[in-house]
């Protein structure tokens, strides 16, 4: 019969947060896309309705390292196989204790938030491709991301409650900054599965698509953010992550501030070249409405504007 101590020993030893290679995932493809601009991390476990499993996740940390440290990359994509985004943690592994004791528990839990906070501080536009179900560690995927789309018929929530279990890397902290505090409040002590039509509604995705365009919808969305000054989209979306946690009077100087950057490496010609920026070009685009400002403003003008 196993002791005590051997029956809480973790099965899986936290990895270091270090970049791999592709060849190494088992349960996930790391795809690239699009002229190696767009990266897409598609995760198919064995077990149904994608749960994040220890193996599952410590892969899922290791390609979103590798997409970090890939310069080229300008969109990065989360996306569930077998039409699940994920039902969250695999909550056998917890009862079977393969988490270990509550010290071990914590040290992975302050992972799993190390690994939503490098989602989050990517400098790379980041998309979450929700379908089927999202629930618990799934959810909090979506939460890290700067964007989120949801198939219509997908179902969301934190069901945690009625295992005993609270939620450890975003569930209750980043919810209340996106959906505001009565409602994660809802969310989380209730339990029940939301649609995605409330999603939308609450602010936590983006867009509810019809389930059979999802695939069509991600493509739209591609072309948009692709034909964009990309050093000017990392800006914004640094400034504005930075700025969301910040009071008013700090989040308007380093907004300020963002502006000077700005000026300095995108409004004039004689800048010097700086990879993803484009010197003097875009405010040219807009005096002269050439082809560029064509092209961008035709793509973004109304898009999702309904």
């Amino acid at each position: 019969m196993a002791t005590t101590d051997e029956r809480i020993k973790p099965a899986h030893p936290l990895p270091a947060l270090r970049p791999t290679t592709v060849d190494i995932y088992r349960e996930l493809q790391l795809k690239r896309s699009h002229g190696g601009r767009v990266a897409t991390i598609e995760w198919d476990p064995p077990k149904p309705m994608n749960p994040l499993s220890v193996t599952l996740t410590d892969e899922l940390v290791a390609a979103v390292e590798e997409v970090s440290a890939d310069e080229q990359l300008h969109v990065v994509v989360f996306r569930g196989a077998g039409g699940y985004f994920s039902v969250g943690d695999d909550l056998i592994e917890i009862h079977e204790g393969v988490w270990g004791d509550p010290n071990q528990v914590m040290r992975r839990i302050r992972f799993y938030q190390r690994f939503a906070n490098t989602i989050a501080e990517l400098d790379k536009i980041t998309i979450a491709v929700v379908e089927g179900l999202v629930l618990g560690g799934g959810l909090e995927i979506t939460m890290a991301c700067d964007l989120a789309m949801i198939a219509e018929s997908c179902r969301w929530g934190m069901p945690e409650v009625d295992s005993a279990m609270t939620p450890g890397w975003g569930g209750t902290t980043r919810m209340i900054r996106l959906i505001g505090r009565r409602r994660a409040k809802e969310i989380n002590l209730i339990g029940a599965l939301q649609s995605a039509r409330r999603g939308v509604e609450w602010g936590l995705f983006n867009r509810a698509v019809p389930d059979d365009q999802v695939g069509t919808e991600l493509e739209r969305l591609l072309d948009v953010l692709l034909v964009k000054n990309q050093q000017t989209l990392r800006q914004l979306k640094f400034t504005m992550n930075k700025n969301a946690d910040a009071d008013m009077s700090t989040a308007l100087a380093f907004e300020a501030y963002s502006e000077v950057v700005t000026a300095a490496v995108n409004w004039r010609p004689d800048t010097p070249e700086i990879p993803d920026a484009e010197p003097g070009r875009g405010l040219e685009a807009f005096a002269h409405k050439n082809e560029l400002w064509q092209q961008r403003r035709s793509k973004a003008i109304d898009f999702w504007s309904d």
